[in-house]
């Protein structure tokens, strides 16, 4: 089962998600939260699998309860906001949530979310990649939105220590490709692929495959194009 914790200062969203999670056979919700200090507090107690994060709420907001909980190595975080703002966004990946998405989205892709954030991937929409991209590649008006992860070599010898093939994989993830398609596209078994991004996330000391796009355009791996579409 994956277990969830809603964190949301509306009671109507939460009982809302609550009924559309519970309706799968291997999603539990174990607990609620209706501000950001709670929220703390019931992950580290009931220590859920995932935690589905209201940005704006009374008190400790979403984001500063995400940077406590990740920065105990705790469940993992998935941002849930009505509001499509850039700094939302790099705000959430600056403290350490593996996903962002907007209220506005299906019951379907909400209970997919839960799924992809549970087995340890990333999941932010296309769209928010490329602003994502944009934004840590070409703007040096913010210098402070890089993504959080732990302190490590120079980005010089994180990247030396990546094999051929694992460079190959770190580029078709940061052209967006899923698990997939990169197996697709360098003629590999999708077990070998999953293997080779857990490298590459780990030798790079990136928390998730999010991470480790922006680190591939913040040094130069590959660099941005026009949005495709």
């Amino acid at each position: 089962m994956i277990r969830v914790l809603l964190a949301d200062d509306h009671q109507m969203v939460r009982t809302g998600f609550r009924v559309i999670l519970e309706l799968e056979d291997d999603i539990e919700v174990v607990g609620e939260a209706a501000d950001g200090d709670r929220a703390v507090e019931r992950a580290g107690a009931l220590r859920p699998d995932v935690v589905l994060m209201d940005v704006e709420m009374p008190g400790t907001d979403g984001l500063a309860a995400t940077r406590r909980i990740t920065a105990q190595e705790g469940p993992r975080v998935l941002i849930l906001t009505t509001f499509d703002r850039d700094e939302y966004l790099f705000e959430a990946l600056r403290a350490g949530a593996s996903g962002f998405l907007l209220k506005n989205g299906t019951p379907e892709a909400l209970v997919e979310a839960v799924r992809v954030v549970a087995r340890g991937d990333a999941l932010l929409a296309p769209e928010l990649t490329r602003r994502v991209i944009a934004t840590f590649a070409g703007s040096s008006a913010r210098p402070a939105a890089r993504p959080a992860g732990p302190v490590g070599p120079a980005p010089g010898r994180r990247l030396d220590e990546l094999t051929p093939r694992e460079h190959e994989v770190l580029v078709q993830l940061a052209g967006g490709a899923t698990n997939a398609e990169i197996a697709a596209a360098l003629h590999l078994g999708e077990t070998t692929v999953k293997t080779h991004v857990s490298r590459v996330l780990m030798k790079l000391g990136a928390r998730d495959r999010t991470q480790a796009v922006v680190l591939a355009y913040e040094w130069g791996v590959v660099h941005p194009g026009p949005p495709r579409g």
